[in-house]
């Protein structure tokens, strides 16, 4: 059995406390639960994103594990299919990220979250062929959205990136979300 696989069977068999998420990246990643600042900006985003999508037979999404091969992501809101059993996973232990045209991660304090969203994230979406990344990072010269697409699976990153500070708005720019808009209604304006 290779790591890959290893690391996929612990992860089936892993009981784990309420509040902790644990990824399949590079290797495990475990993260706790986001403060109410990263919740508050979540819920904003979910209920625009929500209106924006309403009727267009696609729905926001979060807290469920994004499966790619053997990896698993945990972002913190994607689009997906109402219908979302047609990108089910064989197992139903979440939805395939080969059906989820968008995700957002919003950047936890510290290094290490930034880290995690801005490289590993990053690669791994691209990898996975996702075609719309954004993450919301509030540490991020005082606070900034980027804006990722065109993945290109084969060398793990996207072809375009723009980078939106906070106070401005940064748009979606494909996919059922195409228009939009991620701006001081979500984010705040500028911090620190």
């Amino acid at each position: 059995m290779d790591l890959d696989q290893a690391l996929w069977e612990m992860w089936k068999s892993m009981d784990v406390p309420e509040g902790i998420h644990v990824e399949i990246i590079k290797g495990f990643e475990v993260s706790p639960t986001g403060n109410s600042r990263h919740a508050r900006v979540n819920r904003r985003l979910l209920r625009a994103l929500f209106g924006h999508l309403q009727g267009s037979g696609w729905s926001p999404g979060n807290d469920c594990n994004v499966i790619h091969g053997l990896k698993v992501f945990i972002p913190d809101a994607y689009v997906a299919p109402e219908d979302d059993e047609e990108i089910e996973h064989p197992d139903g232990l979440g939805l395939l990220a080969s059906g989820i045209p968008l995700v957002v991660e919003t950047v936890s304090p510290g290094a290490e979250s930034r880290r995690r969203d801005h490289v590993l994230k990053r690669r791994a979406y691209a990898t996975a062929g996702i075609p719309v990344y954004v993450i919301i990072d509030d540490h991020d010269d005082g606070g900034a959205v980027t804006v990722l697409s065109g993945p290109d699976p084969e060398h793990g990153d996207y072809a375009s990136s723009t980078r939106v500070p906070y106070g401005k708005e940064a748009v979606i720019p494909e996919g059922p979300a195409k228009g939009f808009v991620i701006g001081p209604e979500i984010t705040g304006e500028r911090r620190g």
